[in-house]
């Protein structure tokens, strides 16, 4: 980000883990910046509008499995994308499970309680405003560590580079590949690359996970 010319913030955190005060911490800064002339917040855990953004990827996805995707499953941090994408594919076929997926230290959507964890981007530590529960059919929680081994698992054995959430989503939706049975169509997302993650212990460990 720096080398294409932007100027961070950086607000620490504890351990370097994803907490509900570091959540609200990043709010605050980031309001408090907004208020600068010329700045525009985006207002990311609050914008309706973002909802909007991802019926296209579920129109996407409804044209690509031919009709046939039984579930979707995608980890939760806005909640923006899983209900952009359900209120979509709800209307093509209202029997498609949708599964909410967040990290098995803050199971709050499970109700549960808020706790560190390293799966970055989602789990927030307390429900999401866009959060829309009957859009929800399931909840899963995956831990960081099996979020982490999925994540290496990918790369090394399918080509697929990609961070700590999208292993997150990957253990889930082998879950639930496992309970619909061979024949159902299961999609989930990769959402980022692993490029952001090759200076974490993600991809520097010693030895190969095999979960």
């Amino acid at each position: 980000m720096k080398a294409l010319g932007a100027e961070l913030t950086l607000v620490p955190s504890e351990g370097g883990r994803t907490t509900k005060k570091l959540i609200l911490d990043m709010v605050e800064t980031a309001r408090r910046l907004s208020e600068a002339p010329h700045t525009y917040w985006t207002d990311q855990l609050n914008n309706h509008d973002s909802i909007a953004g991802y019926y296209g990827l579920a129109e996407e996805i409804w044209s690509q499995t031919g009709g046939t995707a039984g579930a979707f499953v995608h980890c939760v941090g806005t909640g923006a994308s899983t209900r952009g994408v359900a209120t979509v594919l709800k209307r093509y076929k209202p029997s498609i499970e949708i599964i909410a997926v967040e990290p098995g230290e803050s199971p709050v959507l499970l109700g549960g309680e808020p706790g560190p964890h390293k799966i970055e981007g989602v789990g927030i530590g307390y429900t999401p405003p866009l959060w829309e529960p009957s859009l929800i059919d399931t909840i899963l929680a995956v831990n960081t560590d099996d979020a982490k081994a999925m994540a290496r698992r990918l790369a090394r054995e399918e080509g697929l580079f990609a961070g700590t959430s999208s292993g997150a989503n990957v253990v889930a939706a082998i879950r639930v590949a496992e309970r619909l049975g061979p024949d159902a169509t299961v999609v989930t997302l990769m959402a980022d690359s692993g490029l952001k993650y090759v200076n974490t212990d993600v991809y520097r460990t010693a030895q190969p996970d095999h979960p």
